[in-house]
């Protein structure tokens, strides 16, 4: 069975002293979590495998950034699901808002771009696990795709 834990990774809870101007920001449906993010932001890229389609409820939509560029409030209510050997989810505990993906031990955070606060500056660069898509849609964006990882098939 697959855990759910209250408590944060150590590395989300603190803020870095000197940080630069915010790019970005954004947080839960019901504003109990709110983030910060500072430097550069990654295209959004697009997931169809089927641990993202049944955590979203369909394609999930991921933008990045470093954790040394991240900040965190309202970090009581965030939740972490461990969802699989190398990454886990996270979500607010009030609202159930699906927030955030992360590789345990990784240096960088998934954020989920319609967690975002507008206007985002970002744009889809392309689609990842294409061979594990829904069978009721089709995808027709016209960006690069890959039946498995950016990295591998």
């Amino acid at each position: 069975m697959k855990s759910v834990t209250k408590a944060p990774r150590p590395g989300l809870k603190r803020k870095p002293a000197k940080l630069g101007p915010v790019t970005a920001s954004g947080g839960c449906l019901c504003g109990a979590v709110r983030y910060k993010a500072r430097g550069k932001l990654r295209g959004v890229v697009n997931c169809h495998c089927g641990q993202c389609r049944r955590w979203h409820g369909h394609v999930a939509a991921y933008t990045n950034a470093a954790l040394a560029d991240f900040s965190l409030t309202g970090a009581r209510h965030l939740k972490w699901y461990r969802s699989s050997r190398i990454a886990r989810r996270g979500f607010c505990a009030k609202c159930g808002s699906s927030l955030f993906w992360q590789r345990h031990g990784g240096a960088t955070i998934g954020i989920a771009a319609g967690t975002l606060d507008s206007p985002t500056r970002l744009g889809s660069i392309y689609n990842i696990f294409v061979a594990h898509r829904g069978d009721y849609y089709r995808i027709a964006d016209g960006l690069k795709r890959f039946p498995g990882t950016m990295t591998a098939g």
